[in-house]
């Protein structure tokens, strides 16, 4: 089935065309679509009232970006703006097939690897500071630097806190099995395959998506959130289906993040790692010491992650977690439309 948008709000015409420049890179495999030229001014004093500013007006152009012809299902956008934390040295909106996220890591780690090379923040050896401002607050990045060329990247996003654990849901055709929810950035479901009998090492995508899709759509209706900041930030974002080897091991514990719209994360998931994280320090079962390598079930591309201090966010027992990974240049792009394109709005096929 096609979901199309055919209310436009924006004029076309071949006297002024749309044309939008963008940087193509991936992280673990997740695409990275950084918007760095074309979008129309985009109003509002801080981070959060740009994200509401593109939401309610400029929607559009995330479809024509993110959806098909010029992207597909499970496309990612990263669209900079100037930020109002006067120690950022950039801000971003996230964006996706459903709408905009508050916190992405694998975008993050794109991001710092591109403001080093671009020169927006000038590069030093053997590591260049990068403060990023996302809508759930600032991201502090290291990215690595030597002989001119940037290379892994490592962030401490907000603090993560667990919201509950051994919460339980009922799941229509799953039954009824417990989550831990915990924010890393955006909020998530976590659960290990085996409430859902799957194994995710070997189950097909489709089977992962509808799993965790029915998991999010059932937390949504049996758990209120709250945000210690903001309400626009207490929703939640996604589930994360592990291979529930959660004790400390050498070897990489997988895990495969469903956010938005049912959008299958390629990487580990950079602000689903934080939450994770999270909850592995709140039940004692990961070492700050030792930087836990966590896989991705589609690539088994693999992030790490490690709580490295304990704070307070409001009421909140909180932790500051360090995630690291690599992203990677696939190319640019200049994007049009013309006006008697009747899917020049873009559509989705599920």
């Amino acid at each position: 089935m096609a979901e199309t948008n055919q209310q436009v709000t924006i004029s076309d015409s071949k006297s002024s065309p749309f044309v939008i420049k963008t940087v193509e890179m991936h992280t673990g495999g997740e695409p990275v679509r950084i918007i760095i030229d074309g979008y129309p001014k985009i109003e509002g004093k801080t981070i959060l009232e740009k994200r509401a500013y593109v939401r309610d007006n400029l929607d559009v152009f995330r479809k024509r970006l993110m959806w098909e012809p010029r992207g597909h299902y499970d496309m990612y956008g990263a669209l900079l703006v100037e930020p109002d934390d006067k120690n950022a040295d950039i801000g971003v909106l996230f964006m996706e097939n459903k709408g905009y996220s508050t916190m992405c890591g694998h975008a993050s780690i794109g991001l710092g690897r591109y403001v080093v090379d671009k020169g927006i923040v000038t590069a030093t050896s053997p590591q260049t500071e990068v403060v990023l401002q996302c809508p759930t607050g600032p991201v502090k990045m290291w990215v690595d630097y030597q002989d001119g060329k940037s290379g892994r990247v490592r962030f401490h996003s907000v603090p993560a806190f667990v919201f509950a654990l051994d919460k339980e849901v009922d799941v229509p055709k799953y039954g009824r099995v417990k989550v831990d929810i915990a924010s890393g950035g955006a909020f998530y479901a976590i659960l290990p395959d085996s409430s859902l009998g799957l194994d995710i090492r070997t189950a097909p995508v489709q089977a992962v998506r509808n799993a965790a899709t029915a998991v999010t759509e059932a937390v949504k209706k049996a758990v209120p959130l709250r945000h210690p900041e903001h309400p626009d930030l207490a929703f939640f974002y996604g589930t994360i289906i592990t291979d529930g080897r959660d004790e400390y091991d050498q070897k990489p514990t997988v895990q495969t993040s469903v956010f938005g719209d049912a959008s299958v994360d390629r990487s580990p998931c950079g602000s689903g790692t934080t939450a994770r994280v999270a909850v592995l320090h709140r039940r004692g079962q990961i070492d700050p010491s030792k930087a836990r390598q966590f896989a991705s079930g589609p690539t088994g591309s693999v992030m790490t992650g490690r709580p490295v201090r304990e704070t307070r966010w409001g009421e909140f027992d909180a932790v500051i977690v360090e995630v690291a990974g690599n992203a990677y240049y696939t190319g640019t792009a200049e994007f049009t439309v013309e006006p008697d394109d009747p899917l020049k709005n873009g559509f989705l096929v599920k």
